[in-house]
């Protein structure tokens, strides 16, 4: 069992170095992005399926309540966590639904929409991204390889991997980043240079 923790461990500190790296430019413009986006009244839906719905709730309660400062709120909404509406609009039309419904009622010209998805093929989450796309939002992607998501986003965060878990360890670690540099560019006067 031992071998197989520090194997797991080494495993997931690989993918994560390289990931971060290879999208580090995508990371430095999506930190700039979601800051201006903020900083213009504006608001983040993001949304996924099973732990990239986790995730979605977890990255928009780290902007609504605070990340590493305290500071004001920032507009973000997980579009995974309205059982009420998920469930009627899958119920009333089809799953595939549920967030490009949401975008459409929620969404406005130069909002953010973060889509998560691990095989970047979720029929749902790119019905959401083509709906914001029509809405006139930037658009931002987490995927794994990429998948048909990398193409339809404005800027997309790959994690070159065919394992579901490290593939979402990556993009938590990618969302930490994102938070950290929008509070940097939001909240300078927090940090120490």
């Amino acid at each position: 069992m031992e071998n197989r923790i520090l194997s797991i461990l080494a495993e997931s500190l690989a993918v994560k170095d390289r990931s971060v790296k290879e999208n580090l430019d995508k990371l430095k413009t999506g930190a700039q992005r979601l800051a201006e986006c903020l900083a213009s009244d504006r608001k983040v839906l993001i949304f996924g399926n099973g732990g990239s719905a986790a995730d979605a709730q977890h990255i928009a309660a780290e902007f609504v309540n605070r990340f590493g400062i305290e500071r004001p709120p920032l507009a973000a909404i997980a579009l995974t966590t309205d059982t009420s509406i998920l469930t009627s609009i899958g119920n009333d039309y089809r799953f595939d639904d549920i967030f490009s419904k949401q975008i459409h009622a929620l969404g406005k010209k130069s909002d953010v929409a973060w889509a998560i998805s691990t095989s970047g093929n979720s029929s749902n989450v790119l019905k959401g991204i083509e709906a914001a796309g029509e809405k006139e939002m930037a658009t931002i992607a987490m995927t794994g390889r990429g998948g048909r998501l990398a193409a339809m986003a404005d800027l997309s965060l790959t994690v070159m991997s065919d394992s579901t878990a490290r593939i979402q360890e990556t993009h938590l670690i990618m969302a930490h980043i994102l938070c950290e540099l929008v509070e940097r560019i939001l909240f300078p006067k927090h940090f120490k240079k």
